[in-house]
């Protein structure tokens, strides 16, 4: 049976940590919080099973803190809500917000925590839509005075902070696949949200700094993506998989160009001034944050819009979320990111962890073992990727709690630790004693 005691063999000055997102557990019917487009898209798609509640992390966050402190963490990953702080518009200032970060700001303070911020994890302010969402160049530039704000109010209680996590998902997944809000399935969409969410990354950086010397960076997901079999075919199949999903965003930001396999599908669909935002894009960062979960296999098909590949799972173990355990995929892209595109770039895993059908037995335990060995598989070559010298700085397990798992609604299970969603009830699991006992 898998267990965490390799967390003893990491550096003493290797940060662990946990992470969360402000949709998904605190609550936006609490603290004047306005709407963002995921509460119109749970309206829509979801049957109106939406963040409303989530975990009340608004009420319960110095319960929620000092349980991170229990189990021996030392950083504590959330991201600010943008519409909790702007519900209504770009000018007018929600001041039960405003204070909700800096009580949040304070505990974790007081619990010897590090904070390490995100400005944004998906939850765009509702207005945004009528004029495009991600689409529009002019919601960049709104993000650019979002991160001023954040800076200007904030920016004295941490010292790293990540623009945007996940740009795929909030572009492709969003605006493509049609999986997450807005629920677009419009390939232009999609390539303008997808240059467009960079620009807002490249904006914010001069933002953030212009009231403290933040270290900045981003968090990129990851996903390996292996030709279903060596047919050429499918192996061109899994390239274009690898130029979309990965090498988009971190070709542009380390680069200052996208992958020209990617481009021969998008470049007519692009913004005309694209190239001279290629610079702004560019600027330089101060690290790097990597989510990673799974693999997919790629097989080629036939497409009008070009998109000629499709994503199968193989016959690993899975999650609850039916993705494979493929640790390897981890050590892949921490090499990669360190061979090909900055060797000295600080590298953190912001986010690594599974969903799993956690129950509590009739001892009232919940023995969440499948998650303790995903845990100490990852670990496990994050550790192997350190021995060979690579700035590998921290590692943030997703999530601290069970929460509102964006599309799947609360029936996903990601968390350390188990939420009642009734009453907002915690309950740790046996992987946060795991993290406890060997912090």
């Amino acid at each position: 049976m898998s267990n965490l005691s390799l967390l003893q063999e990491f550096p003493s000055d290797f940060i662990f940590g946990v992470a969360t997102s402000s949709y998904q557990i605190e609550g936006n019917a609490y603290g004047g919080c306005g709407k963002s487009i995921w509460d119109d898209f749970a309206q829509r798609r979801l049957n109106g099973i939406d963040g409303q509640k989530a975990c009340n992390h608004y009420s319960f966050f110095k319960e929620d803190i000092k349980l991170i402190k229990e189990a021996g963490f030392k950083s504590y990953r959330f991201s600010f809500a943008w519409p909790r702080l702007f519900p209504e518009n770009d000018n007018q200032i929600n001041q039960e917000g405003v204070d909700f970060y800096h009580r949040l700001l304070e505990e974790i303070h007081a619990n010897d925590l590090e904070p390490f911020p995100t400005l944004y994890h998906w939850d765009l302010p509702i207005r945004f839509l009528k004029n495009g969402g991600w689409e529009s160049k002019e919601t960049s530039k709104r993000f650019a005075d979002y991160a001023n704000f954040i800076s200007k109010n904030y920016g004295d209680q941490f010292n790293s902070i990540a623009t945007i996590n996940e740009p795929w998902c909030i572009s492709w997944l969003s605006y493509y696949l049609g999986e997450h809000a807005p629920g677009k399935k419009d390939l232009s969409a999609a390539v303008h949200s997808m240059h467009n969410i960079l620009l807002a990354h490249g904006l914010s950086i001069d933002s953030l700094r212009s009231e403290h010397d933040h270290q900045i960076g981003i968090v990129l997901n990851n996903e390996y993506g292996e030709p279903i079999d060596q047919n050429e075919k499918n192996i061109q199949a899994a390239n274009l998989f690898d130029a979309i999903y990965n090498r988009w965003f971190a070709d542009a930001i380390f680069k200052g160009k996208y992958p020209q396999i990617a481009l021969n599908v998008f470049e007519p669909l692009m913004p005309k001034d694209y190239h001279s935002d290629l610079n702004i894009i560019s600027k330089p960062i101060d690290w790097l944050g990597i989510n990673y979960y799974t693999r997919s296999l790629i097989k080629s098909k036939v497409s009008e819009d070009g998109i000629n590949y499709e994503c199968h799972r193989g016959s690993l173990k899975t999650t609850d979320m039916g993705w494979e355990f493929y640790p390897q995929g981890l050590s892949y892209f921490i090499n990669r990111i360190h061979q090909e595109y900055d060797e000295k770039i600080p590298i953190y895993i912001t986010e690594n962890g599974m969903a799993n059908n956690d129950r509590i037995n009739s001892k009232g335990d919940i023995e969440d073992l499948d998650r303790i060995e995903y845990f100490h598989l990852h670990l496990q070559e994050t550790l192997e990727c350190l021995k060979k010298g690579i700035a590998i700085k921290g590692y943030f397990a997703w999530s601290l709690l069970d929460n509102y798992e964006w599309s799947f609604g609360y029936d996903k299970r990601f968390g350390l630790i188990y939420v009642d969603y009734e009453n907002f009830s915690r309950k740790t699991k046996r992987s946060y004693k795991e993290f406890q006992k060997y912090l």
